[in-house]
């Protein structure tokens, strides 16, 4: 049979291994962190001169949710999508669908559309996003064109 473990060995091993446990729990978050982040951070970039707007969208929906133009006048709109292909519900996938102006548009997993688009009369004319979370019926997938 084995020597008995002192009580400063159990300590010590004790220890160890919460330590080796906090280390794994920190490096876990750490990349969760980075994961999450890496969409929003890349989604940063400066727009180009020509884009009236930016529509970032993504599984909580479209930020900003609302879109001003002037009628008659095109807006130019960048589309990004923050989203990866690991995302369950549509792999993904979005797109911007505005039935009164006859307008659907999709983009890829963490990619850019850049599209215009023109309203002739003034009002208000909701998009959306068809493909994941709700779709339509969700109030996140849902944003509004002004027109004035």
């Amino acid at each position: 049979m084995g020597k008995p473990t002192s009580p400063k060995r159990k300590k010590r091993n004790a220890n160890g291994r919460a330590a080796v446990y906090l280390v794994s729990a920190v490096l876990v978050a750490a990349g969760a962190g980075y994961l999450f982040a890496r969409p929003y951070l890349r989604a940063r970039t400066p727009a180009s001169a020509n884009v009236d707007a930016t529509l970032l969208i993504s599984m909580s929906g479209w930020q900003p949710a609302e879109l001003h133009a002037r009628a008659g006048e095109p807006i130019t709109v960048r589309m990004v999508n923050l989203d990866n292909q690991f995302h369950t519900d549509g792999g993904g996938w979005h797109d911007f669908v505005l039935p009164t102006l006859g307008v659907t548009k999709q983009v890829a997993p963490e990619k850019t559309l850049t599209f215009t688009i023109t309203a002739d009369a003034p009002g208000e004319y909701l998009f959306y996003c068809d493909v994941c979370c709700g779709g339509k019926e969700s109030p996140y997938m849902l944003g509004k064109l002004i027109v004035s």
